[in-house]
């Protein structure tokens, strides 16, 4: 193995945080994660080395080589998401206070930064002011405050309306709320692809599954067999399964396309990956994202007879969850 001898600023502070720890096995991560991140041969990132901690489950290594770039840089984009990321990691461990405030002080560095500019102009800022806002409403939520978690959220969206934060903090408003609750209209301005059916409103009386994908989502091209399938079993009781996407500025390998050849590619990806549902009516609208926060893809929302929604689950699903969810609708 070629070590890359060129050390970017982030592997000297590995090598730093190694150096100064007590415990053997802590050191033997940190040297662990900083002779994977030089044998790439290419510079690495504070988050990479946080995250690579984190995945090694050493919360407190990873802690400590933020801390040790923050006693060079005191503030910066990427020291305020990597921040996040132990917020996120302290809440997957349960240590809420931990967690807390961790993302207490991501929102307040990143709040810092954004003086002065938009904050989607750096690509670290979206990442710590949305994880801060997401771990803070979840430790609302764990503690048994979800009123307040919500209402927190929905302050936040209104904060954040007009950046990309818009459908993470609403994927987690409706986590905490949007169950048993009317499923919000689909946009009327929406362009379709395939055909446009009724509104949601005009389709009372039937129970319908919302399938939000996106051109580059793996996951959402696995979860087309299953939707297929569901389709298959449940349209004779009156399924309807509508494929909500959107645009977000690029085609394959991230190169930056104009509206009309990204609409171009998202057909070519609907030939070619979602060929089991060719008749699947398809709304192209930044706007439905919103509304239903779907930030991760795929997005299953299933509404029921009376225009309700009564399961909303981001990210893939297995064929028997949705069955089961389907056969206890009235």
């Amino acid at each position: 193995m070629k070590l890359w001898w060129g050390m970017p600023s982030v592997a000297h502070a590995l090598l730093r945080a190694a150096s100064s720890l007590y415990s053997t096995r802590s050191f033997t991560r940190v040297l662990f994660v900083t002779l994977v991140l030089l044998a790439t041969a290419q510079p690495t990132s504070l988050v990479d080395g946080v995250r690579a901690l984190i995945g090694q489950h050493d919360l407190a290594g990873a802690e400590r080589l933020a801390r040790a770039s923050q006693a060079r840089t005191p503030q910066s984009p990427e020291l305020a998401a990597a921040l996040s990321w132990l917020a996120r990691a302290a809440l997957e461990a349960k240590k809420l206070d931990q967690a807390d405030a961790f993302a207490a002080e991501a929102a307040k560095m990143a709040s810092r930064l954004v003086m002065g500019r938009k904050l989607d102009d750096d690509p670290w800022l979206p990442t710590a002011a949305g994880a801060a806002v997401e771990v803070h409403a979840q430790v609302l939520a764990a503690r048994g405050e979800r009123a307040e978690a919500i209402d927190y959220l929905r302050g936040q969206f209104k904060q954040y309306a007009g950046t990309s934060l818009a459908e993470r903090i609403r994927k987690n408003i409706n986590l905490l709320g949007l169950e048993g609750k009317p499923a919000p209209e689909l946009d009327p301005g929406a362009e379709w692809l395939v055909s446009k059916p009724r509104s949601l409103a005009a389709l009372r009386g039937h129970p319908v599954l919302l399938f939000f994908w996106a051109h580059w989502c793996g996951d959402c091209k696995a979860e087309v067999a299953i939707v297929a399938d569901i389709r298959r079993t449940f349209s004779p009781q009156g399924l309807v399964v509508i494929g909500p996407t959107r645009l977000y500025g690029y085609v394959a390998g991230g190169e930056d396309a104009p509206a009309a050849k990204e609409k171009r590619y998202i057909e070519e990806i609907r030939r070619t990956y979602y060929a089991a549902l060719p008749d699947m009516p398809v709304p192209l609208s930044s706007t439905n994202f919103v509304a239903y926060g779907a930030s991760t893809t795929p997005t299953m929302v299933l509404i029921d007879r009376a225009g309700v929604v009564r399961y909303y689950h981001p990210g893939a699903v297995s064929e028997a969850e949705l069955s089961t969810r389907i056969r206890a609708l009235r």
